[in-house]
């Protein structure tokens, strides 16, 4: 059943991934429980009441009816957000994923409050428009709408590793997304093609229903979990 499935979704099924998935035990337990992972981020929240937050909430509920849903861990609705860039996190207390000017073992709390310090004064580089790209289990991944708003999302991201301190291995290539759900357990082969059906469905549906998803400004955000992220300071 395999063969049904696209190249970028075999990383979700047992027989092409039997791996436990990455954050498994850290972010959330095996019975979907999230965990303390505290940290902080600037993200883009949904905007309510548009018709591509409406549009958005629908696929999610497509997906949490499958019948073998539980084997995801779905994060509330009030927490979907699209993220612009990565701040630290807890349990990732390492170059270069943190600034080399500050000591590996400064508590989030204070790294927190760093950051609202040092982004007084930002430079916002402009508002931006996304499309859905695919649907996989997780949600959704997502891009610049245009060229235009392409070239807008890596300024705005190249502008942020300055406070920040640093740039991840994947800064030019990091992949937008917008999660619904962490993988507890992957997906069984036998459901490969209900699962693309599904996908192919929602991508249809999302591209003549909501052709853009609409976004609040860029926030920097603290979070215990991955089931809040607090707005501490809008960048625009």
């Amino acid at each position: 059943m395999l063969d049904t499935v696209k190249p970028s979704l075999a990383g979700y099924f047992e027989g092409t991934n039997p791996t436990p998935p990455t954050h498994l035990g850290t972010r959330y337990d095996a019975s979907g429980n999230f965990l303390l992972e505290p940290g902080n981020t600037v993200v883009c929240h949904l905007v309510e009441g548009t018709p591509s937050y409406d549009a958005v909430i629908g696929v999610r509920q497509r997906m949490l009816a499958m019948p073998d849903a539980d084997r995801l861990a779905f994060t509330p609705i009030s927490s979907l957000h699209m993220t612009l860039f990565q701040g630290i996190i807890e349990y990732r207390r390492r170059l270069p994923y943190w600034p080399s000017d500050v000591p590996l073992d400064t508590g989030i709390d204070d790294m927190t409050r760093l950051y609202v310090e040092r982004l007084q004064g930002f430079e916002e580089h402009g508002p931006f428009k996304v499309k859905t790209v695919e649907v996989l289990p997780t949600g959704l991944t997502v891009a610049g709408a245009t060229e235009e708003d392409r070239r807008i999302l890596k300024a705005w991201r190249d502008a942020l590793s300055a406070p920040f301190g640093y740039r991840h291995p994947d800064h030019d290539t990091y992949v937008f997304h917008i999660t619904f759900a962490y993988q507890v357990r992957r997906l069984a082969d036998a459901r490969a093609a209900a699962w693309r059906e599904l996908f192919d469905d929602c991508l249809s549906f999302l591209e003549r229903e909501a052709p853009v998803i609409e976004l609040r400004p860029p926030a920097f955000c603290s979070f215990k979990d991955m089931k809040h992220f607090e707005e501490l300071l809008v960048l625009e």
